[in-house]
């Protein structure tokens, strides 16, 4: 969970995904602008029945610490459960759609402020963050049968591209070196042209050329468009690093989480990302223990970690989210779902030691971050000692590294 508060008493908790913490800084900045004082928001995440849990405990410690503020509560977990919005502690809820808006914000008797509120955040802002954050787009199109969220946040709908333009433009003015673009199925991207994902990019790097460095958060690799494998192949200003949504290696299991690709069509876009842009590192999400995964299927799931040559791996043992059609499907006993994440953990960490393995010995250019760490450009983390100031860009030798991040030299 992200917290921050400004002095004037807006304090905001954030739980969940990447997208939240990017909706919860123009939460605040909508708050603040209408005037709000003795406030608590609470920007909440569904995507597990533990998620919903961490909420409902987060707005009763809010409400313990800040008696007498206002509590307001949005976000997937309010849209999905009623029960929260009849919690003795919450004030009000909020819809996940325009809850950033000014008009959502504004206080009786008071006009709401004429602004819109910006989609993303960068440098300074509350949280701490080194990157500029841009919201492309929000809400999804599909129903993977393990995932609530669709009917947290609705269809997928776009961020005009000029509106994107303009909000990066104005996080590199504020100091912003690397700006991250993300939402909930940034693939689905479709803007009222016709254009997609890869022509965002290319719009973006084309109009604001003093950015140095552009991401992307989690994409689908199913939905990659010919001008994203472009940028891909061609921009050096968008970083060698793609975070895929893979989830499984058994087409079976595929199937059965309604994903859109098959294990042969992720080995092939991760092969044909390798080949466009030498160097590029991956990251993929991976659930272990899926509800009918037998020892065969997940056996395939820990090969595609060296099949795809994911560098970055994030594991999620299966749980049970309450309303998902994965939830009625036969459970794998706790104590397997325990021990396959384990396994998937230590393939994990084994091809991210071979990964830093390639690293050492070389100059880099990294992201400084704050607690003298930093990025390097495919996302490598490397230490670097006190001393440089988070959000530059700085250039080092690494020395080595201790199987989990680089160390540059001293």
């Amino acid at each position: 969970m992200v917290s921050g508060e400004e002095p004037g008493g807006i304090e905001v908790l954030t739980l969940g995904c990447r997208l939240n913490i990017v909706e919860s800084e123009a939460m605040r900045a909508a708050a603040a602008a209408a005037g709000h004082r003795d406030l608590v928001v609470v920007n909440s995440c569904a995507v597990t029945a533990e998620a919903v849990r961490q909420t409902r405990q987060a707005i009763r410690g809010a409400a313990r610490r800040r008696p007498g503020a206002e509590i307001v509560v949005t976000g997937c977990a309010a849209a999905v459960d009623p029960g929260i919005a009849a919690m003795p502690e919450v004030s009000r809820t909020l819809p996940n759609i325009g809850k950033a808006a000014p008009e959502a914000w504004a206080r009786p008797g008071l006009p709401a402020p004429a602004a819109p509120s910006p989609p993303g955040f960068g440098p300074g802002a509350a949280g701490g963050h080194t990157r500029g954050f841009v919201e492309i787009q929000n809400g999804c199109d599909h129903r993977c049968t393990f995932c609530i969220i669709p009917f947290g946040r609705g269809a997928s709908r776009a961020t005009p591209p000029e509106r994107v333009v303009a909000e990066v433009r104005r996080l590199v003015a504020a100091g912003a070196a690397e700006v991250v673009l993300t939402g909930v199925d940034v693939t689905s991207f479709a803007a009222p042209d016709g254009s997609r994902l890869g022509g965002l990019l290319k719009r973006v790097l084309r109009d604001v050329p003093e950015l140095a460095r552009l991401r992307l958060s989690s994409i689908d690799c199913i939905e990659a468009d010919p001008d994203l494998l472009d940028v891909v192949a061609g921009e050096p200003r968008f970083m060698p690093h793609l975070h895929l949504s893979l989830q499984h290696g058994a087409d079976l299991i595929l199937k059965r989480m309604k994903r859109r690709h098959s294990r042969a069509e992720a080995v092939a876009f991760c092969a044909a990302v390798r080949r466009l842009r030498p160097g590029l590192a991956l990251g993929a999400d991976l659930i272990a223990g899926f509800p009918t995964e037998t020892e065969a299927e997940a056996a395939q799931s820990l090969a595609l970690v060296e099949d795809c040559g994911i560098a970055h791996l994030h594991v999620f043992p299966y749980s049970a989210r309450p309303g998902t059609p994965a939830a009625r499907m036969p459970a794998v006993p706790g104590d397997r779902v325990k021990a396959r994440a384990a396994a998937l953990r230590a393939a994990g960490a084994a091809a991210l030691a071979r990964h830093l393995d390639g690293h050492v010995g070389r100059r880099l250019p990294v992201l400084a971050e704050r607690g003298g760490r930093g990025r390097t450009e495919d996302f490598s983390p490397v230490r670097l000692g006190e001393g440089v100031a988070p959000g530059r860009i700085v250039e080092v030798a690494i020395a080595g590294h201790d199987g989990r991040e680089l160390r540059a030299e001293a």
